[in-house]
């Protein structure tokens, strides 16, 4: 069972929900919240990393602006994690990626993986950390696709995500051709058993192309 920590960043100190491997870890993963906080779905995809060997730190990015953040997945939880991820801005995003990578220590043994919002800030540590990253159905990627990358990056689309429309993530495929980039028959946020668009056998798959990925990555 996981449990909160913290850690220290530019942006000051970050609380964080740690979850370990019974056993000696395969590598370490910064997980990357969607715009919900570090909420029980967030937590239960930290621990399930935990269970296929990797240390797993979800930071809780909105500290900075406020403690304790756990939205629920409506309009409500909408508009206000929209807002807050404006606030806080990517930059500030990546500062605290980079720190909690480094609380993790273990230089080359650190991934990061991302959901929505989050899948855009694993974008981002790959092409400016370096760090191996895995992005789920990130909205804003788009932008970042000209940067030359200094890791590797997978990413995972729902083909019926209107958030993200099929030439959007044909860019993904022809900016970074050398990248993995896997589509599902689902929609955004298809991994979360909380959203009412979660799709659990593009959920396994994607999970078990990520697993790979980690393998091959930070072996």
């Amino acid at each position: 069972m996981g449990h909160w920590t913290t850690f220290d960043s530019p942006q000051g100190r970050i609380s964080a929900w740690k979850a370990e491997p019974h056993g000696p870890p395969r590598g370490s993963l910064v997980v990357v919240q969607e715009i919900f906080g570090v909420n029980p779905h967030i937590r239960a995809v930290a621990e399930g990393f935990a269970v296929e060997g990797y240390v797993a730190l979800a930071p809780a990015y909105f500290d900075p602006l406020e403690l304790n953040v756990e939205l629920d997945y409506d309009d409500a939880g909408i508009a206000r994690g929209r807002e807050l991820i404006t606030a806080l801005g990517l930059d500030n995003a990546l500062a605290i990626t980079a720190a909690a990578a480094e609380s993790l220590g273990s230089p080359g043994k650190v991934g990061t993986v991302g959901y929505c919002w989050g899948g855009t800030v694993a974008l981002l540590a790959a092409l400016r950390l370096g760090l191996p990253s895995v992005s789920y159905y990130g909205a804003r990627n788009v932008p970042f696709l000209g940067e030359h990358p200094r890791a590797p990056v997978m990413f995972h689309f729902g083909d019926y995500d209107t958030s993200i429309p099929p030439e959007k993530v044909q860019q993904h495929r022809e900016r970074l051709p050398q990248m993995d980039t896997h589509t599902y028959p689902a929609g955004h946020g298809f991994n979360c058993d909380l959203r009412a668009d979660y799709e659990p056998a593009s959920a396994r798959l994607a999970r078990e192309r990520t697993l790979a990925f980690f393998g091959r990555h930070l072996a």
